[in-house]
C-alpha cells in the first residue's frame, strides 16, 4: 500500500483549487439509471470513490466516456463525464461491489422507479458507525414498493402500475434516504412528500440536476421536499458543485500551519459554520470573487467547543480535521459528535503525535500541546486519514501515514495540491 511521508513545519501559501464534491458527484452519477438519454456531469473529481461507482454502474449498463484531458495546472481539476443508461441490463448490485462502497446502494432507487425491481446487496463502507438501511427501505415502501430482506440482500418490487406518490417523514435526518427518495419519487405517480429532509447542499444539488433532467421538485434544501412524479426524465449537462468538506479541510491546515492560502472555488454558503469556527479559533478568512482566502500569520490558535450537527450545523465530515487543529490550540477544546457513534477512532493515532485527548462517550476533550511530533500512523476512515495529515503538516520530524487509500476515496491529488503550497509531502509508491 502506498503511504505519505510528511515533514512538518512549513507553512502554506498560494492557491489551491477546490475540486468538486464527492458527497454531492455520487448520487449525481447514479441519477444517469433513471434515463435513457445522456446525463453530463462536469467537474467530476478524480476519486478511488468515484471510480468504483464507473464500475458498478457499468454493472447495470451505464456507458461513460470522458472528455479529452487538460494539460498543466487544470490537472488538478475535476473532468467531465458522460453517462448513458439506454438499457439497464442487470438490476442486481452484488455484495462484492456494493461491499466496497455504501453509496452504492443508492442505486435501489433508480432502478426500482425505472424498470420496477431492484436487488440490491446490505451494504459495507467505512466503520464510523451504524448506518441502517431501514429510513431507504421505509422511504420506498412509502412509494409503493414491496420489499423483503433474504440472504443479504434487499429485493424491492414496484407495484404493476409502478410507484405511487407517497408522504414520507424521516424520523432523523438522512442525506443518503432523502438522495433515493427523491430519485424514485422522480418517477412516480403523483406527488410525494418528504418531511424532515435533509437540508445538506448535496441534496439540492441533486435536486438540480433531476430539474435539469425534467423532474418537479420544489423545496430542496429546506425540510419539506415536494416531488410531482413525471413519466420520463431526459438528458442534461450539470456541473458538481465545489467540495465543501475539502474546502473546509484545507481552511483548517492553513490555520493550523499559518500562511496564507485561496481556496479557489470554495464557496461561503456552503462552510458558513467552519468558518464562524475558524475565526474563533484565530484565522483571518475573506470572501474574494475567486473563492475563500484563509490566512493566519503570527497569531495563536483559541481553544474552541462545536458540536457536530447536520446541515447548517457543523459538519461530521469535518470533525477530525477540526481535532487535529485543536490539537495546538492555547487551552481546552471540546468536540462532541452527535451524528456518528464511532467516530473517534482517529484519537489514538493523533495521540502518537503527541497530541492530548480524553474521551468521554460522544465528548472528545483536547488540551492544546506547544508542539507535536512525527511518528508513524495509520489511517481508519476517509476523514480520519486527512486530519492526521492535518497534524502532520505542524510535526516535527516525519510522519509516515499508512494506509492513504482512504485520503483517495475522497480528496483529490491532496499531496499535489498541499505541495505546490510549499508543504514537504511526497507519497510513496508501494
Amino acid at each position: 500500500m502506498d503511504q505519505i511521508r510528511i515533514t512538518g513545519g512549513q507553512k502554506l501559501n498560494g492557491t489551491i483549487s477546490i475540486s468538486g464534491a464527492k458527497n454531492a458527484a455520487l448520487p449525481l452519477m447514479i441519477a444517469s439509471l433513471l434515463t435513457r438519454e445522456t446525463l453530463t456531469l462536469a467537474n467530476l473529481p478524480r476519486l478511488a470513490d468515484v471510480a468504483m461507482l464507473k464500475r458498478i454502474l457499468t454493472n447495470h449498463g451505464v456507458d461513460h466516456s470522458v472528455d479529452g484531458k487538460r494539460i498543466g495546472q487544470d490537472v488538478l481539476t475535476g473532468e467531465t463525464v458522460h453517462f448513458t443508461a439506454r438499457e439497464i441490463v442487470d438490476n442486481t448490485a452484488p455484495y462484492d461491489l456494493v461491499a466496497r462502497m455504501r453509496a452504492s446502494f443508492w442505486v435501489i432507487g433508480p432502478l426500482l422507479a425505472r424498470t420496477g425491481f431492484a436487488k440490491v446487496s446490505l451494504p459495507g463502507g467505512c466503520a464510523i458507525g451504524t448506518r441502517p438501511v431501514d429510513f431507504f427501505i421505509d422511504a420506498l415502501r412509502k412509494l409503493g414498493a414491496e420489499i423483503e430482506i433474504e440472504a443479504g440482500y434487499v429485493i424491492a418490487k414496484a407495484p404493476s402500475g409502478g410507484l405511487h406518490g407517497g408522504r414520507i417523514r424521516f424520523p432523523k435526518v438522512t442525506v443518503g434516504a432523502t438522495h433515493v427518495a427523491m430519485m424514485a419519487a422522480s418517477l412516480a405517480h403523483g406527488e410525494t412528500i418528504i418531511e424532515n429532509a435533509a437540508r445538506e447542499p448535496e441534496v439540492e444539488d441533486l435536486a438540480a440536476c433531476l430539474n435539469k433532467m425534467g423532474a418537479k421538485i420544489t423545496g430542496a434544501g429546506t425540510p419539506t421536499i415536494i416531488i410531482e412524479g413525471v413519466r420520463e426524465l431526459y438528458g442534461a449537462r450539470h456541473a458538481v458543485l465545489p467540495d465543501r468538506i475539502e474546502s473546509g479541510t484545507y481552511a483548517f491546515a492553513v490555520a493550523m500551519t499559518g500562511g496564507d492560502v485561496l481556496l479557489e472555488g470554495a464557496r461561503e454558503n456552503l462552510i458558513d459554520k467552519p468558518i464562524e469556527i475558524l475565526r474563533k479559533i484565530g484565522a483571518e478568512v475573506t470572501i474574494t470573487n475567486e473563492g475563500v482566502r484563509v490566512s493566519r500569520n503570527g497569531h495563536g490558535l483559541a481553544p474552541v467547543h462545536v458540536v457536530t450537527e447536520p446541515f447548517p450545523g457543523f459538519p461530521t465530515d469535518l470533525q477530525a480535521q477540526l481535532m487535529a487543529l485543536v490539537c495546538r490550540a492555547d487551552g481546552v477544546s471540546t468536540i462532541r459528535e452527535t451524528i456518528f457513534e464511532n467516530r473517534f477512532m482517529h484519537v489514538q493515532e493523533l495521540a502518537r503525535l503527541g497530541a492530548d485527548i480524553t474521551l468521554d462517550g460522544q465528548v472528545a476533550t483536547v488540551t492544546g500541546v506547544p508542539r507535536l511530533k512525527g511518528a508513524p500512523v495509520m489511517a481508519t476512515d476517509l476523514r480520519a486519514s486527512v486530519g492526521l495529515v492535518i497534524a502532520a503538516l505542524v510535526a516535527e520530524g516525519d510522519t509516515m501515514v499508512n494506509r492513504v487509500y482512504h485520503l483517495d476515496r475522497g480528496f483529490e491529488r491532496l499531496e499535489e495540491k498541499l505541495g505546490r503550497c510549499g508543504a514537504d509531502i511526497e507519497r510513496i509508491a508501494a
